[in-house]
């Protein structure tokens, strides 16, 4: 009974945070109610602050699951280029799904709605950056300097080189999804193009000299 108990639960949780994603994405945090996201999640509202207890929690935990989604994944690959036999194959590669993750509509959306809200909200801004980029940046930075110590990259300062080469891949398809509102997911080749590039010039910069 139990077992089924939190069957339902877990159940009705998962409900209510799809529907107050696409709440959240479609309407924004001021347009969305919680009385509509228990009815899209087929739930009462009662339920609905019972999992969550505000519509601020609920959103909080909707950007910080989001984010980690996306982040976790990107974390463990940059952990693993540690052990990389061939440095500018796996970075591209890393750069790669790193974009594809980072391009994907909804957490492009997300991006949006967070900076829109940074002013009400400015901790879930701090959590947004701290959980994604910010962490990605310092597992390269701590990626960088191992590589360094294996004579594969030249670097003085680990964590400029992650900025910059977090830079290199991010900076032109993010923004310009940003400000051109383009939530269509890029072409395969383009994004392979944006990853070799950056990693090219990554390289070039930082590529240890014999």
């Amino acid at each position: 009974m139990d077992v089924e108990l939190e069957t339902r639960t877990t159940r009705k949780r998962r409900a209510i945070v799809e529907a107050a994603t696409e709440a959240f994405l479609r309407e924004g945090y001021r347009g969305t109610s919680m009385d509509e996201i228990a009815a899209v999640a087929g739930v009462s509202k009662q339920t609905v602050y019972k999992q969550f207890t505000d519509k601020q929690r609920l959103f909080v935990e909707i950007v910080t699951g989001t984010v980690g989604q996306v982040a976790d994944p990107v974390h463990d690959e940059v952990r693993d280029l540690r052990e990389t036999g061939d440095l500018e194959a796996d970075l591209r590669e890393l750069a790669r799904r790193q974009l594809t993750a980072v391009l994907q509509p909804r957490v492009l959306r997300l991006r949006r709605l967070v900076i829109t809200e940074a002013a009400r909200f400015p901790e879930l801004g701090r959590a947004f950056f701290e959980q994604g980029p910010g962490r990605t940046i310092d597992a390269l930075a701590d990626t960088f300097a191992h590589l360094g110590a294996r004579g594969l990259l030249d670097i003085t300062d680990a964590h400029l080189a992650a900025r910059q080469f977090n830079w290199l891949i991010m900076s032109a398809p993010v923004n310009r999804a940003m400000l051109l509102g383009e939530d269509r997911a890029p072409d395969p080749a383009d994004i392979q193009r944006w990853a070799g590039e950056g990693v090219r010039t990554f390289v070039a910069a930082y590529g240890h000299r014999r």
